[in-house]
């Protein structure tokens, strides 16, 4: 019998970017037959497991999901379990996520004592846009259930192991990814009467696309290539960047405002400015009830809870919340684990007992309602 720890460490070794978990989804699968836990796969790279309960209306379901990709970094950690394949590492927790899951399946797999359908998704992609979640959605694989709930977790390093942090309502916002392009006529820098200027235009619009920020909306630009020289203006010159937002109507505003600058930039510089939004994960809003429901089966099971503010990061598991009751919460890994997306983030491993607790109970309390 695999245990979680094993488990996690064993894809830790391992890891695989979104949508080239090859090796992860076969490894998941070998584990699930170990089990006799039925699967199929599912988003190309996923995995879907299902145990029917003994008892109970077996159309009554709950979806408990965990994400599987890794990210583009070069681990730095000392440990037995380092990652082994070059570039990349599971440094924000995907690993955790998906041994918490099994081990919730084995457990529950064993006496099977529940009413309705547990189905175990283990979703690829969650880190690439527009995320796996929306490719398990075109599949329909829960159509002909009623589905009670979807319940995610992810680590989180600001709290301690043996906390959760669990947001009533909206939690995440929604992330779009923006790539702007401006083509201009590039020359000599000393010559400024015979070019139009892309880097300055550039500028400018990077300084309106930011002035947007707000507690209610994030822009970022991330990335910028104007490819001169110190003496040479470029024709053309390109920039990337997000924008978070917690709510539909202000994602398309600034969508409008983004491009109507575009055009202001174009005349201004005598440029050609373009904004190409690519549209990216919804909000993450979670059910009131099952987040208040999560609060009180924490309390009982010893687990300390925090009441947390919308935060603006984003998760694809906000596909899943437009569709489903759903709640996604945070779990502790620890002060010391450092930061997410970072070659030396390095989680608490015994948050592993604590997230499965916490996710067998509350598919135990909602199957059996």
């Amino acid at each position: 019998m695999v245990s979680m720890l094993d488990f996690r460490r064993a894809l830790h070794r391992r890891p695989e970017l979104s949508f080239q978990e090859h090796k992860t989804q076969q490894f998941i699968i070998d584990a699930l037959r170990s089990e006799g836990i039925p699967y199929r796969a599912i988003a190309g790279t996923g995995v879907l497991a299902v145990i029917e309960g003994k008892r109970g209306n077996h159309q009554r379901a709950v979806v408990l999901r965990a994400d599987i990709d890794a990210l583009p970094i070069e681990e730095l950690n000392d440990v037995e379990y380092c990652s082994e394949n070059k570039g990349v590492m599971h440094a924000c927790g995907h690993d955790m996520h998906t041994a918490i899951l099994f081990g919730v399946l084995q457990s529950m797999n064993r006496t099977r004592d529940f009413e309705g359908t547990l189905f175990g998704l283990f979703q690829p992609g969650e880190e690439l846009n527009p995320g796996g979640a929306v490719k398990v959605l075109e599949e329909h694989p829960f159509d002909g259930y009623d589905v009670a709930a979807v319940i995610g977790e992810h680590v989180d390093a600001t709290l301690e192991v043996g906390e959760v942090g669990i947001c009533p309502g909206q939690f995440m916002a929604s992330n779009d990814e923006l790539r702007i392009y401006i083509s201009g006529r590039g020359g000599h820098a000393a010559r400024r009467s015979t070019i139009d200027d892309s880097v300055t235009a550039m500028a400018d619009m990077i300084m309106r696309t930011t002035s947007l920020n707000t507690a209610e909306c994030v822009v970022s630009i991330g990335r910028v290539i104007a490819d001169g020289a110190t003496n040479v203006i470029p024709d053309k010159v390109s920039a990337e960047g997000t924008m978070r937002t917690f709510n539909k109507e202000l994602r398309e505003r600034i969508h409008s405002y983004l491009h109507n600058n575009a055009r202001a930039i174009s005349e201004k510089y005598n440029v050609k400015a373009e904004v190409d939004i690519s549209f990216g994960y919804p909000c993450v809003v979670n059910d009131v009830m099952l987040a208040y429901e999560a609060m009180i089966i924490a309390t009982d099971e010893g687990i300390s809870v925090k009441e947390l503010k919308p935060m603006t990061t984003a998760e694809d598991f906000g596909h899943y919340t437009e569709v489903y009751p759903s709640l996604f919460y945070r779990l502790g890994v620890g002060l010391e684990a450092g930061g997410s997306h970072t070659a030396t983030f390095l989680p608490d491993e015994r948050a592993i007992e604590v997230g499965e607790r916490m996710m067998q109970r509350m598919a135990l309390h909602i199957l059996n309602k």
